[in-house]
């Protein structure tokens, strides 16, 4: 998953006030530490997106975001 993708997907699921708000204030509590972080530190960002749902409890059919004819 590309950068832009996560920041997508977050803006989709969490709106775009909120998904950045997470990305730099919340603790993905399996890897310990912030989205943000995570991801600068090399995480995939496919991997710190699937621990952040789980920690929010976001349904896997919302996971994908918003669907986005010829994307």
């Amino acid at each position: 998953m590309r950068l832009t993708e996560f920041e997508q997907l977050l803006e989709d699921v969490f709106g775009s006030l909120q998904g950045r708000w997470i990305a730099h204030s919340h603790v993905v509590s399996t890897l310990g530490g912030t989205p943000d972080d995570l991801i600068e530190r090399g995480y995939d960002p496919a991997k710190v997106w699937k621990e952040l749902c789980d920690d929010f409890s976001i349904p896997e059919d919302r996971r994908l975001g918003i669907d986005r004819p010829g994307k």
